[in-house]
């Protein structure tokens, strides 16, 4: 009797079982870049097949950018070609939506479960880096252009709550010294945005070359964008060398109309950066009475810090003020760089017109001259509904009333202008300077400028001095790396010397400082060497130990 009554209450034991066990996924599943807020793993994986849904409940513009961004992202590797939909369909979905308990405009929350991915935001930005997110969480082949079959398109079953520390994070690129295709302009602001980053810095001006078209001033084009040769090796080697090959390129209007589109479909704002008044010898070159000493110029060919600069004229206003406006009609974010630094003081010591214009303006030196020249070009750009940023030079001799403050030698020019209730970006050769070497076995690395910079010095800057007060902490805007490319010639040099630290950076400003430890970063780094491989970045592999 009792044998009966176990094999009869057996297949009722067996048919309680609703759902199959989920399989708990390994903590390398979730090797994301920038570390989120919160990420609590769950069991299991939404797979992604040909029926897939992509819904889309929020019409908007930019909402529906980002649909269209996911589902090209998609399509390439896997073939399918999800359906936007305007309702949510349920099960087998990716959906994306409004949610107004967002409260960053940047931040998300990113749901996954074996029925289907929940992308929630109150601001596109937010759906867009929660896209990043999933990107990251995919099988690496998704970033492949061409159909890969064999594969299950799994993410990993997850809650995520995120937001970024910083609204400003940025990298910047020179593309004076070398310059640089579109193209890969474009692929540079694509690595940004996959590491959720939301500013470029372009800088578009310089000694060695001008790099922007301006309609206005034709010799910008014809005479300052071209140098007559480059110097060879080191600028300290002794006696220097040149190659005898005439070097330049700029970018017209309508290219750079190209690459703003394609930045801002990508979230990033683009920083354009003329320099003035110093780093000017190509535009001097160009137009030699905007100089204080109308010689001939020509396009620096070699590297440095030149004595010929903007004199403060009403000519050299007139100049840089339709510059501008040109500048401005191109680039529609809420800043203009003006550069600032580096200035020598030479000319305008020797210069009557200087001492006259000091004199007549109660200026008690050049330093205050600096400042007055700095103060009436933001008086113009501020006009024209932009705000200006300034290396730190700028605040020698009077910071002018709105600018915000580029910290580049040291972090001693940030804390002082925070002091002063000005907003600050950080970017300190000592953290931030992605030019020099990254390792110490300088004879197997590319010819660098100097200096030493190993990935977990970069990773270990926190951007918000612990002298700063509460108030004046909120003046730190963020951080930003720079490549500047004396020594960089090609794009994968280019690429070589920002990664991985482009990514430390990354999570520099976007995860919380006490949840920041390099040992985690390094693991998840080395999972997502994978997916850098699948790009073809020429990344540097020092601290990859797989």
């Amino acid at each position: 009797m009792k044998k009966w009554l176990f094999l009869a209450l057996l297949p009722l034991s067996v048919s309680c079982q609703q759902k199959p066990t989920l399989t708990e996924n390994k903590p390398e599943a979730y090797t994301v870049l920038p570390k989120p807020v919160s990420l609590i793993p769950k069991p299991g994986n939404f797979v992604i097949n040909k029926e897939t849904v992509l819904s889309l409940t929020v019409k908007t513009e930019r909402f529906e950018q980002v649909a269209a961004y996911l589902a090209n992202l998609i399509k390439p590797a896997t073939g399918f070609e999800l359906l936007i939909d305007k309702k949510d369909p349920g099960n087998n979905t990716i959906a994306i939506s409004l949610d107004e308990s967002v409260t960053n405009p940047e931040g998300y929350k990113l749901v996954i479960t074996p029925e289907r991915i929940d992308i929630k935001a109150s601001e596109a930005a937010g759906a867009f880096y929660a896209v990043q997110t999933l990107r990251q969480l995919l099988p690496e082949a998704i970033e492949r252009k061409e159909i890969t079959s064999g594969l299950a398109w799994t993410a990993p079953c997850v809650e995520i709550e995120d937001y970024p520390r910083f609204g400003y994070r940025g990298m910047h690129l020179d593309v004076c010294r070398h310059f640089f295709p579109v193209e890969f302009v474009k692929r540079y602001i694509d690595l940004l945005a996959m590491h959720k980053m939301n500013r470029f810095h372009w800088h578009l001006t310089e000694d060695q070359g001008w790099r922007i078209e301006i309609k206005k001033y034709p010799k910008l084009q014809e005479v300052a964008a071209w140098r007559k040769e480059t110097i060879i090796g080191h600028n300290s080697e002794k006696p220097q060398r040149f190659d005898g090959q005439r070097y330049g390129g700029y970018y017209t209007q309508d290219e750079i109309k190209e690459v703003v589109w394609y930045a801002q479909s990508r979230f990033v704002e683009i920083v354009p950066e003329i320099e003035m008044p110093g780093h000017a010898q190509a535009a001097l070159a160009a137009y030699p009475e905007l100089a204080c000493k109308p010689d001939p110029y020509e396009v620096a060919t070699k590297w440095g810090v030149f004595d010929d600069v903007f004199c403060p004229t009403p000519q050299t206003f007139e100049f840089l003020e339709n510059v501008i406006s040109e500048v401005i009609t191109l680039f529609p974010g809420r800043y203009i760089h003006i550069g600032g630094d580096e200035c020598p003081k030479k000319r305008w010591e020797e210069s009557a017109f200087c001492q006259d214009l000091m004199k007549k303006e109660g200026l008690k030196d050049e330093h205050e001259l600096q400042s007055y020249f700095i103060r009436r070009m933001e008086k113009f750009i501020n006009s024209k509904g932009k705000k200006i940023i300034g290396w730190d030079e700028i605040l020698e001799g009077g910071l002018a009333p709105d600018a915000t403050v580029m910290s580049w030698r040291g972090t001693e020019g940030g804390i002082a202008a925070a002091k002063q209730r000005h907003d600050v970006i950080m970017t300190p050769t000592t953290y931030c300077y992605l030019d020099y070497y990254q390792s110490n076995d300088q004879k197997d690395e590319p010819l660098a400028i100097g200096g030493y910079l190993p990935l977990d010095s970069v990773y270990s800057f926190n951007p918000t001095p612990a002298i700063l007060n509460a108030e004046e902490a909120k003046h730190i805007l963020g951080a930003q790396g720079n490549v500047w490319t004396e020594y960089i010639k090609t794009p994968e040099q280019a690429e070589y010397m920002a990664y991985p630290r482009a990514i430390a950076i990354a999570e520099m400003t976007w995860t919380p400082q006490d949840m920041r430890q390099f040992a985690d970063f390094q693991n998840r780094l080395e999972g997502h060497a994978a997916r850098l491989d699948e790009l073809k970045v020429n990344y540097a592999k020092h601290y990859i130990r797989k």
